[in-house]
């Protein structure tokens, strides 16, 4: 089936693109992580069984969206995305949120119960948000030692400012080598393919933001170093069903266990052997295979 794309202006005057792909009444919004865009997202929506219509849509300020207004949190992100299907009259929709996709994705089960079916994580961000520890002299994290604001982040040796050159300059060769060392760990998707997605995450705008962001997400209960907890993941009521790749070098298994635990016992973590932070690209038969099952 086809996969069209377009672009709708939603309440607070953001311009959001997206691509769809027709099919029958179940609704999914496939929500993607930082350094990416609904791009990555194309050769998987082709993938899906004909009775999931299909919306993937790039996030304020990443891929074709615009960015008017910095986006703070997380949750301006969730905002946007529930102003998206008002804009295009959805009612009842599943959100598979991939990576940091995954926290704007618990934050509208949270907060946008009647508008929720169902969740699906996909090598989330844990509920406690993604750290970015201080670096020392030799440019190794001081596991602990949080930043104190965005802007001394910024300055982040290796995880912020040489991502930020690389966008400023223009430059995908750290980008690309970022995505084959990080990301395609297992299996790399045809080169056709990769040179499309490098180019759609070239054009973020928003990486020290939404690294923040990341690092203050936390809907948990207590302190994670850089914000206290909002307590949400609490009222995730609906069916959630989580997937972690065993060679996952940007996720751990302790933040996927213990984010499907704090949701509790509606919530089910599936094991992907032999895959990585992409298992769209590892292991694509299995993902579908358990998302028909978990959607009946």
């Amino acid at each position: 089936m086809a996969i069209s794309t377009g672009k709708v202006t939603i309440e607070n005057g953001e311009t959001i693109f997206f691509r769809k792909r027709d099919g029958g009444g179940r609704v999914m919004v496939l929500i993607h992580g930082n350094m990416s865009s609904s791009q990555h997202w194309e050769s998987f929506m082709s993938k899906f069984p004909p009775e999931f219509t299909l919306y993937a849509v790039d996030l304020r300020g990443c891929g074709d969206s615009s960015y008017n207004r910095p986006i703070e949190t997380l949750r301006d992100f969730t905002e946007d995305l529930v102003m998206f299907a008002r804009e295009m009259n959805l009612t009842a929709i599943t959100p598979v949120g991939w990576s940091t996709g995954g926290g704007v994705a618990m934050l509208m089960a949270a907060l946008y119960p009647g508008l929720v079916e169902k969740l699906i994580l996909v090598e989330s961000v844990s509920y406690k948000g993604y750290p970015i520890y201080r670096k020392n002299m030799n440019g190794e994290p001081l596991v602990g030692e949080y930043y104190g604001s965005k802007e001394e982040m910024a300055a982040d040796p290796i995880q912020v400012a040489p991502v930020v050159e690389a966008y400023q300059s223009g430059n995908p060769d750290l980008l690309k080598y970022l995505w084959n060392e990080m990301i395609y760990v297992v299996n790399k998707p045809d080169p056709e393919e990769f040179e499309k997605n490098i180019a759609a995450t070239m054009k973020q705008r928003n990486l020290v933001d939404l690294d923040w962001a990341l690092a203050s997400f936390n809907i948990s209960s207590s302190f994670n170093g850089v914000s206290e907890g909002s307590g949400l993941v609490e009222k995730i009521d609906c069916p959630v069903l989580a997937f972690w790749g065993e060679k996952d070098i940007v996720v751990t298994r302790e933040m996927a266990e213990n984010t499907v635990e704090a949701i509790g016992e509606n919530a089910r973590l599936v094991i992907l052997e032999n895959s990585g932070h992409s298992p769209f690209t590892d292991k694509p038969d299995r993902i579908l295979e358990e998302i028909a099952a978990f959607m009946g």
